[in-house]
């Protein structure tokens, strides 16, 4: 009887364990079917997003609110990044996104900043307003050969 006992506390305790580290990986994978409910999309257009990758985090304040999920090229030329946000994030129709950078040769980031108009973005809508990523290596090659302004 002792032995059926333990038997039983050995597998309840394995059953317990192989869901608390499925749990975890899901949670920690942040898989999509679980995360998609809590977290919406807004595309930006921009000119230039040279050094923003798939991943790359989108912040508010210094507060990272989303990832970009996304870079593709889009109509008329322009690199169209899709911001996944946080659901409970209302971004006013008037905000601007900036491609910024970590320091001086830092990861980029996504700096969302807010307007103050009362009509939010919905999913799915583009955001026009955006500041294009600076680049570095052009500026000084224009320092260094006397075309700077």
């Amino acid at each position: 009887m002792k032995e059926h006992i333990l038997e039983m506390a050995v597998g309840l305790f394995m059953v317990v364990g192989f869901c608390a580290f499925g749990y975890l990986a899901l949670q920690l994978g942040e898989v999509s079917f679980l995360t998609s409910s809590s977290t919406y999309i807004i595309n930006a257009e921009f000119d230039n997003v040279a050094g923003v990758k798939k991943g790359a985090s989108v912040q508010v304040a210094g507060v990272v609110v989303g990832s970009v999920a996304a870079v593709t090229l889009g109509e008329d030329e322009v690199a169209v990044l899709a911001l996944k946000v946080d659901k409970d994030l209302k971004v006013p129709i008037d905000s601007m996104a900036s491609v910024k950078s970590q320091g001086i040769i830092g990861d980029k980031f996504i700096q969302l900043s807010f307007g103050g108009d009362e009509e939010n973005f919905k999913p799915g809508e583009v955001l026009r307003d955006t500041e294009s990523s600076m680049d570095i290596e052009s500026l000084i090659s224009k320092f260094a050969f006397g075309s700077a302004e």
